[in-house]
């Protein structure tokens, strides 16, 4: 694999899903820091803090109570453009229905990948958005 990315989040109410998810991503050492968040809202706020640094990747899945996926897409593209291009945000979903890939398809910087989460689907991601130069 690629050089570690500094920080990856999960955004997924399902904690064993984001368990999951964190073994995988620990076994593949892409990542310092993997930060896990059951509720979007939450993530949000702490992510975009003033003064707190993007994290590389965040992962976000689409069903979730409270603040969807995407409305979480709806904010994150409210963000300046500068701190947009800082942080790759990726809907990881169960869902294929054609109108959940289209909305999320409005959101031209968004990557969509379905559950469950592979070593493979991973490194195709790396590759597409974090080649060096």
């Amino acid at each position: 694999m690629s050089s570690p990315l500094n920080h990856i989040v999960l955004v997924d109410d399902n904690e064993t899903t984001s368990f999951l998810n964190n073994r995988l991503l620990g076994r593949l050492a892409v990542a310092e820091q993997v930060t896990t968040y059951t509720r979007a809202d939450e993530a949000f706020a702490k992510l975009w803090a003033d003064g707190a640094p993007a994290p590389d990747l965040v992962f976000v899945d689409l069903k979730m109570p409270g603040v969807s996926g995407f409305e979480f897409l709806k904010m994150y593209s409210k963000l300046p453009e500068p701190v947009q291009n800082k942080t790759v945000l990726a809907v990881l979903t169960t869902s294929m229905h054609q109108a959940d890939t289209a909305r999320v398809a409005e959101y031209p910087n968004v990557e969509y990948l379905t559950k469950p989460l592979t070593g493979e689907k991973m490194q195709k991601l790396l590759d597409k958005r974090f080649q060096q130069a």
